[in-house]
């Protein structure tokens, strides 16, 4: 889903928030925040988006999903890419419709640049549905660019990333 962006003042509440590492117990809020934020995108596909289908056990279990929020209202999850110097993959970002618009989404992309750097990883790349126009904007607001497009799984998806300074 689309990072989203804080009108107002809003952004410092979710500045303060600190994202924690996911764990099995938060599996059903994970999936029940996901297939909510993706729930408007459901009347313009042709099937669900890829992450609705996911059960995230097994990025679980690796440490990849880290939540915001108490309740959760927020998710990313990220991926080591095989080789160092391909940099992290943002797999998903997701926000509960009723956060939207508050900074929880700009909140875990800037937490997913923290992180690569931690890493020591130059590069944050990430793909989203064509269809999913808000996202391609917000994306390139954020400072990514496109580097490709391509059919994957029966999706036509846009490939993006970022360079990150160290």
């Amino acid at each position: 889903m689309s990072p989203d962006e804080s009108p107002g003042g809003s952004a410092r509440a979710a500045d303060d928030l600190v994202p924690r590492q996911a764990t099995a117990s938060d599996l059903p809020v994970i999936r029940h925040v996901v297939r909510a934020a993706y729930a408007p995108y459901l009347d313009r596909m042709d099937r669900p988006p890829a992450p609705v289908s996911n059960d995230y056990r097994a990025e679980a279990g690796a440490g990849q999903i880290w939540v915001l929020g108490e309740p959760v209202v927020g998710v990313i999850v990220l991926i080591g890419q095989d080789e160092p110097d391909d940099g992290l993959l943002v797999e998903n970002v997701a926000v509960s419709p009723a956060a939207q618009g508050t900074g929880i989404g700009r909140r875990l992309m800037e937490f997913a640049e923290q992180r690569a750097i931690a890493l020591g990883l130059a590069r944050l790349s990430l793909y989203t549905n064509e269809i999913m126009t808000e996202n391609l904007a917000i994306y390139a607001r954020l400072g990514y660019r496109e580097t490709g497009r391509r059919t994957e799984d029966g999706y036509s998806r846009v490939f993006m990333e970022k360079l990150l300074a160290p």
